[in-house]
């Protein structure tokens, strides 16, 4: 899941600022991990060790609450509130990539990604758009070249994957909706040739860029079977010594490079 991270961190200098070309610094020293980073750490600390989405997004919440989570998001964890809010927004697909890495089965990325989503996002569009992201890494991790993943996610989610980005990019704005980041972000990594250029194209939309370069990260990762070493060094060396030690043990328990 460590491309996951890597796109939220390069993209959390250029969100809101409307980046539309690919040609930007990876890092600089304000490039940061936001909410997405932390809530992965949160959905793979549940992975490995059981437990309750719920307390564990509540727990991760107030450990790091000034990580920039979205107002709906705050108002539920700082409450501690148990019950979902209906929410549509991407925050259910920035936090689903470890599931992807861990399943063992389609049907257990689908099941687990809808359960990782609904505690908060129980709109479907909120549901379909962390299944779509889950799919994409479990399929790409066993071998599905691009053009089944974009029938697939076509066929089996709804999503219109067939404009380039360079249609999109002009017109595209800022949006925190499932449906309105999730298929961009898919095609971002389905145009690269690499973790780096999935991250890259996914900031070059000008949207939400850190949520977005996440998703493309995380499914350029699975596809790509790993980071190219800088990158995978300059990421960890960005974490707090809790999320790094959580991200390895993920790593080996998933037999992840």
């Amino acid at each position: 899941m460590l491309g996951a991270i890597a796109g939220d961190i390069i993209g959390s200098v250029h969100e809101g600022r409307g980046t539309k070309h690919r040609g930007f610094p990876l890092f600089t020293p304000h490039s940061t991990f936001t909410d997405d980073t932390v809530l992965c750490v949160a959905v793979a600390e549940v992975l490995l060790e059981g437990g309750d989405f719920i307390d564990a997004y509540h727990d991760y919440f107030h450990r790091y609450s000034g990580a920039g989570f979205g107002g709906g998001f705050m108002r539920w964890a700082a409450s501690r509130d148990r019950r979902p809010y209906h929410s549509w927004g991407n925050g259910s697909a920035m936090r689903v990539p470890p599931v992807g890495f861990a399943a063992q089965s389609l049907d257990e990325a689908l099941t687990l990604a809808r359960r990782s989503a609904e505690v908060t996002h129980n709109h479907p569009e909120g549901i379909r758009g962390a299944q779509a992201v889950a799919a994409v890494i479990f399929l790409a991790r066993q071998g599905a070249d691009k053009t089944s993943l974009r029938a697939e996610v076509e066929a089996r989610f709804g999503y219109d994957l067939s404009r380039s980005l360079d249609e999109i990019r002009p017109g595209y704005r800022f949006d925190v909706s499932c449906q309105g980041s999730v298929p961009p972000a898919i095609i971002a990594f389905l145009e690269a040739d690499g973790v780096e250029a999935a991250i890259r194209n996914a900031v070059s939309l000008g949207g939400d860029a850190d949520t977005q370069a996440c998703m493309a990260g995380a499914m350029a990762e699975a596809f790509h079977g790993g980071l190219p070493e800088p990158l995978r060094r300059e990421t960890l060396a960005r974490l707090t010594p809790e999320l790094c030690a959580v991200v390895e043990a993920f790593q080996v328990r998933f037999s992840l490079p």
